[in-house]
C-alpha cells in the first residue's frame, strides 16, 4: 500500500507541476505547440533530451545487457557522447539557422519536397515500429512486476502485459497531445532530477547488498571489491573478440553511425532542440546532455552487472528481469514507491516525445505539405492531435506483440534501427556536407539502402543468411557501417554525374539567434577525452 501511495503522490506533484508551468502557453499556433514557441533554456533542453532517451528500454534493456554481456555494452551510452558532440557543432547550427520543425522540412529545402514527404513517412515508420511499442513494452514489464498486476489476473501475465501496456499509453497519449511539447520538457526535467537521484542509488544500494551478502560484510566497499575480484572481465568494455555482443572495432563502424543518427537526425530526439531559445542556448543544453551521459554506465549497465553476481541462478538467461529483480530487493518499500513513479515518468517521456513528435512531422510535412497545403495553424494542431491519438491506439496494439520476439529487448530494438537510421542519416550528412548532390540521389540512397540492410542485416528476402554479407558472416552493426559508406559513395557518384543545376545555399530564415556559445569546442572536445580516459581506465580495471 506504502508503495502505491507514494507512487501516486510523486506521479500527481509531476503533473500538477507541468500543468502550473504551461497552462498559460500558446498551445494553438503550430510554434507553440510544435515548438514550444523557440524558449526553451539551455536546462530544459538537456533535462528533456536526456528523458525522451532514457527510458525502461534502457533501464530494462541495456541493464539486461549488462546482464549477459558485461561492460561493453556501454558503448551505447558513453559512444552517444561522441554523437551528442557532432549535434551540437555540427547539425544543430544548420537546423536553427534554417528555422526548420522538422528533419524533413531542412532535407525538402536541400533536396526536394518529395524527399522530404518520403523521409517523413519512413520517420512515422520508425516511430510506430522501432520507438514507442518497444518504450511501452519495456516499460509494461517493470510496472507489472514492481506492482504484481499478474496477481490481479490470477497469475496470467499475458493479461497483465496488455493492460499495463494499454494504461502506459492511455496517460503518454494525454501528455503529448493535450500538452504540446512544452509540457513535455517540463515533466521530463522534473522527471529527471528523480530518476538521477533514484537511478544512481539503485547501483549505490546494490553495491552494499552484495558486499554483505557475497563480499566480506563491509557494505559498499566490500561490493566494489567484490567485483574487481570476480568475473571481473565483466568490468571490461573492450570486447576484442569478433563474436562478442559489442566488439570493440564495431564502435567505429555502425555503432558510430548509428548513434549518430539517433542523437543529430531523429526527430523525437531532435525536436527537443528545434525549440531552443537560441543556438548557443541549444549548445549549451546538448553538451551538457553529453556530459551527462558519460554517467550513463553507472546506472544503465552496473546494476545489470550486480544483478548477475545476485541473482544469475535464479533468473538463468533472462537478462531483461535483472532490473526490476535488482530494484525490488534493494530499495525500501517508500522508495520502491517513489522510485516506480520517476520510472512511470521516464516511460511517459519517450512515449509522449515520441508521440509529439509523430504528430508534427505528420501536421507540418504531410498534413499541411500534401493533404491541405492551405491549413491554418489551429487546423494544423487540431489534426495533429487526432493523428496523435491514431498512432497512440496502433502503439499499444503493436506493443504486447515485442513479447514473442526472439533475443535481448534492446538488441532487437537497435537491430530494427538500423533499417531506417543508416540510409537516412547518409542523406541527411551528404546534405549538409555537400552543395550539388541531387535530389534523386537521395531517393536512390534511402531505397537501396533501406533494401541493402533488410537483405544482408535482417535476411528479410531469404536470399542471404541473417547478418551475412555474400555468404561471409559479419557482426550486424558492421553490416550497417558498411551501408553507410556504399550510400555515400553511391550519392558521390550520382552527384559527379548528375549534379543539382545550382550550388544550395541555406538562407538563414531569422527565427532564432544562431551566434555560437563561446565554450561550445573546447566542450566537445573535454568530452571526447573524458571518453578516452574512461574506456582506457576501465579496460584496466576489466
Amino acid at each position: 500500500m506504502t508503495t502505491i501511495l507514494t507512487f501516486l503522490f510523486f506521479t500527481a506533484l509531476v503533473g500538477f507541476l507541468t500543468w502550473r508551468f504551461t497552462r498559460k502557453d500558446d498551445h494553438d499556433s503550430a510554434s507553440g505547440y510544435f515548438l514550444a514557441g523557440r524558449s526553451l533554456t539551455w536546462f530544459f533542453v538537456a533535462g528533456s533530451l536526456l528523458l525522451t532517451n532514457l527510458s525502461t528500454e534502457q533501464l530494462v534493456g541495456l541493464n539486461g545487457g549488462g546482464y549477459s554481456h558485461g561492460m561493453q555494452v556501454m558503448a551505447w551510452e558513453v559512444w552517444s557522447s561522441i554523437a551528442i558532440v557532432l549535434m551540437a557543432l555540427i547539425f544543430l547550427p544548420r537546423y536553427l539557422k534554417g528555422g526548420v520543425r522538422t528533419v524533413s522540412e531542412f532535407l525538402t529545402s536541400r533536396y526536394s519536397k518529395g524527399v522530404g514527404i518520403m523521409v517523413s513517412v519512413l520517420l512515422l515508420l520508425s516511430l510506430l515500429t522501432n520507438l514507442l511499442p518497444f518504450v511501452l513494452y519495456s516499460g509494461a514489464i517493470f510496472m507489472r512486476d514492481v506492482f504484481n498486476v499478474s496477481a490481479i489476473f490470477g497469475g496470467d501475465e499475458t493479461k497483465a502485459l496488455w493492460v499495463t501496456v494499454i494504461a502506459l499509453g492511455v496517460v503518454g497519449s494525454i501528455y503529448a497531445i493535450f500538452g504540446g511539447l512544452k509540457a513535455v520538457a517540463v515533466s521530463d526535467t522534473l522527471n529527471g532530477i528523480g530518476l538521477f537521484v533514484g537511478g544512481l542509488a539503485i547501483p549505490i544500494l546494490g553495491l552494499v547488498m552484495l558486499g554483505n551478502l557475497m563480499g566480506d560484510g563491509s557494505g559498499f566497499m566490500g561490493g566494489l571489491s567484490f567485483l574487481t575480484q570476480n568475473k571481473p572481465e565483466l568490468l571490461n568494455p573492450v570486447a576484442l573478440d569478433e563474436s562478442a555482443n559489442i566488439p570493440f572495432s564495431t564502435l567505429f563502424t555502425g555503432m558510430l553511425f548509428i548513434t549518430t543518427y539517433y542523437w543529430c537526425t531523429n526527430q523525437a530526439i531532435v525536436q527537443r532542440t528545434f525549440g531552443s531559445k537560441s543556438l548557443a542556448e541549444g549548445q549549451k543544453g546538448v553538451l551538457f546532455a553529453a556530459f551527462l551521459k558519460l554517467l550513463g554506465p553507472l546506472y544503465l549497465v552496473l546494476p545489470g552487472i550486480i544483478a548477475w553476481h545476485l541473482f544469475s541462478k535464479e533468473l538463468g538467461a533472462d537478462g531483461d528481469s535483472a532490473y526490476g529483480k535488482l530494484a525490488m530487493a534493494v530499495l525500501p518499500t517508500w522508495a520502491l514507491g517513489f522510485f516506480a513513479a520517476v520510472i512511470f515518468g521516464a516511460i511517459l517521456s519517450s512515449f509522449n516525445s515520441g508521440l509529439n513528435s509523430a504528430t508534427t512531422l505528420f501536421s507540418i510535412d504531410l498534413y499541411k505539405g500534401v493533404f491541405n497545403k492551405d491549413a491554418t495553424e489551429p487546423q494544423m494542431v487540431k489534426t495533429g492531435k487526432t493523428f496523435g491519438i491514431v498512432i497512440g491506439i496502433l502503439a499499444i496494439l503493436v506493443a504486447p506483440l515485442i513479447d514473442k520476439a526472439e533475443g535481448g529487448l534492446f538488441d532487437l530494438m537497435k537491430n530494427l534501427a538500423a533499417l531506417y537510421n543508416i540510409p537516412l542519416l547518409a542523406v541527411v550528412v551528404m546534405g549538409i556536407f555537400t552543395k550539388r548532390v541531387p535530389a534523386v540521389a537521395a531517393m536512390v540512397a534511402i531505397i537501396f539502402g533501406f533494401c541493402f540492410y533488410a537483405c544482408f542485416g535482417l535476411g528479410l528476402f531469404g536470399t542471404f543468411p541473417k547478418n551475412s554479407l555474400f555468404g561471409h558472416e559479419m557482426h550486424w552493426l558492421h553490416i550497417a557501417g558498411i551501408n553507410f559508406i556504399v550510400l555515400i559513395v553511391l550519392m558521390f557518384i550520382i552527384g559527379k554525374i548528375a549534379p543539382r543545376k545550382e550550388a544550395y545555399e541555406q538562407a538563414h530564415s531569422g527565427d532564432v539567434d544562431v551566434t555560437p556559445w563561446k565554450f561550445a569546442k573546447i566542450s566537445g572536445v573535454i568530452i571526447l577525452i573524458l571518453i578516452a580516459i574512461m574506456y582506457f581506465a576501465m579496460s584496466k580495471i576489466g
